[in-house]
């Protein structure tokens, strides 16, 4: 049955899952879930993710403003923070301290667990799409579907790439439904190389998407 749905992409979880290392990068997230998810009346598609720096920030930017274009699509932007980490490889044979520097995804969980109940409390969707195996979102997830047991979940797990997020298993169990996500259609959604905006601006692909 058809119905009003909004989806949720965890932009980190989706990258990670679905296009890294692949030649599908330059993604028409629009296009590809409709092919996804054809008996949804689809609202909105919010792409929450973390600003990058260095040349991954600036080719991050330019498919920003390309995503932006889409008439579904919400951007929610957070950021990342410098962190250090415990390496948890016991069997590491190197010597000296096992900690190193990275960077952590901040604000993304929390956006989207706030969106998917204020969306569901003001009744934008009678079913909801998450695109996350990420167990932080679990409370919000199961919030909604105590106040709302109307709403229909559905959990799509971006795993297509071997991520180790795959099994997902109290994301999966807590969904009216659960999938991992199909890679197929990312090959028939890409955008053009060059998109031309109403306003006459130009986005040119990323060298090497």
């Amino acid at each position: 049955m058809t119905k009003r749905s909004v989806i949720y992409v965890d932009g980190f979880n989706f990258y990670y899952g679905m296009v890294r290392g692949t030649p599908w990068k330059w993604l028409n997230l629009q296009r590809y879930f409709e092919l996804v998810r054809q008996d949804d009346d689809i609202q909105e598609l919010v792409y929450f993710t973390a600003q990058v720096g260095g040349g991954a920030g600036k080719r991050q930017e330019v498919y920003l403003r390309a995503l932006d274009t889409l008439p579904k699509a919400r951007l929610v932007v957070g950021r990342y923070k410098d962190k250090t980490f415990t390496c948890g490889v016991s069997a590491c044979p190197l010597p000296g301290p096992r900690r190193y520097r990275g960077v952590e995804e901040k604000q993304t969980d929390v956006g989207i667990g706030v969106r998917m109940v204020d969306d569901a409390y003001q009744g934008r969707a009678e079913r909801i799409v998450v695109v996350s195996g990420d167990s932080d979102l679990l409370p919000a997830l199961r919030l909604v579907k105590h106040r709302f047991p109307e709403i229909e979940v559905i959990v799509y797990v971006p795993a297509a790439r071997g991520s180790v997020r795959a099994a997902a298993v109290e994301m999966r169990s807590v969904a009216d439904r659960a999938r991992t996500l199909p890679a197929e259609p990312l090959k028939r959604s890409q955008f053009p190389p060059v998109i031309q905006t109403p306003s006459g601006v130009t986005i040119t692909r990323p060298p090497g998407w």
